[in-house]
């Protein structure tokens, strides 16, 4: 009897003491890791939401870009990183969600090594070809592209990532073959559909606004379901001929398993009501749509989405790296 007492009062005590360090924290300037180089849509995303948490914290949020092994590298420092809530991770469904069925060796496991906290948004991509190429449609690039067998050149930021996904589920929902460039990045691959060394390319649509909207590039369709209000006489791919298309990545904060959930509560709490407001209308702005939700449906949509991204893999004959 007094042994079970002795427990319950023990175990009664680590609580307690779990919920007055969340309720001091942070003491210190919290760290965001990125996996990507600065200027992509995941670090634009982080650097939003360091801006929201050091003003709603009271203290300085970092972003510490740590890229390379196509996020790899930056997973398995903040899996194996103390879980007390001065280190978060801002990243996508390619790195938790994709490189599992892409790597043999990621360094970490997406489902056991973090605490989810929010899906922040999702990410379409934009379906862009370079002026000199004939076609002005999706249903023309797809005509050509069924003319040209592995001739109509796709780039993408590697083999696995999101644009090439997207492309992936474009060639199984039309039956074309295309000739795929990857790249390691989604700005190289970029700089040469821009210099008309590739034709064509899917790319995350705050990156490809601009160029679409500047006539620099040829935008044929938005890979969402809806069309962006910032684009809103580019059509979805759906609409433009591929019934049932969508190709969408989402952007999210988890930090390392074991972190106090009392932590991981205040800043979903805190995100989801800033997604709400100013931060969600500043990351519509960039062509970002805001998603928000419960730590719980974070850790569903890594499950679901990991399980989608295995069978696309599979089918597309990508072996493990």
């Amino acid at each position: 009897m007094f042994k079970y007492l002795r427990h319950s009062v023990l175990f009664l005590g680590l609580l307690a003491g779990a919920a007055a360090s969340a309720q001091t924290w942070p003491t210190g300037p919290v760290k965001i890791i990125v996996p990507f180089p600065p200027g992509g849509s995941v670090d634009m995303v982080a650097r939003i939401v360091a801006k929201r948490l050091t003003d709603s914290l009271g203290q300085p949020v970092v972003v510490d870009n740590r890229a390379g092994a196509s996020g790899n590298i930056a997973a398995e420092i903040v899996a194996k990183t103390n879980p007390d809530g001065n280190t978060l991770f801002v990243t996508s469904s390619g790195v938790l969600a994709a490189n599992i069925h892409l790597y043999k060796r990621t360094g970490f496991d997406p489902f056991k090594d973090f605490a989810p906290i929010i899906r922040l948004v999702n990410q379409p991509n934009i379906l862009m070809v370079h002026p000199s190429v004939p076609v002005n449609s999706v249903k023309e690039l797809i005509a050509l592209a069924k003319a040209q067998p592995e001739k109509v050149t796709m780039g993408s930021a590697g083999i696995g990532t999101g644009q090439d996904i997207a492309a992936k589920q474009f060639e199984m929902a039309t039956g074309v073959k295309v000739l795929h460039v990857p790249y390691k990045g989604g700005a190289p691959a970029l700089n040469d559909l821009l210099g008309g060394q590739i034709q064509s390319m899917f790319e995350t649509s705050p990156t490809a606004l601009q160029y679409v909207t500047g006539n620099k590039l040829r935008g044929l369709a938005i890979t969402s379901t809806k069309r962006s209000p910032l684009l809103p006489n580019l059509p979805t791919v759906a609409e433009a001929g591929v019934p049932g298309y969508e190709s969408v990545t989402w952007i999210g904060l988890v930090a390392p398993a074991g972190t106090p959930k009392a932590i991981i509560d205040r800043l979903n709490a805190d995100l989801n009501k800033a997604l709400a407001a100013d931060m969600g209308k500043q990351l519509a702005e960039i062509s970002l749509d805001p998603i928000g939700g419960t730590p719980q449906s974070m850790s569903d949509v890594i499950r679901t989405d990991s399980a989608m991204y295995g069978q696309i893999i599979k089918q597309a004959g990508i072996e493990p790296q």
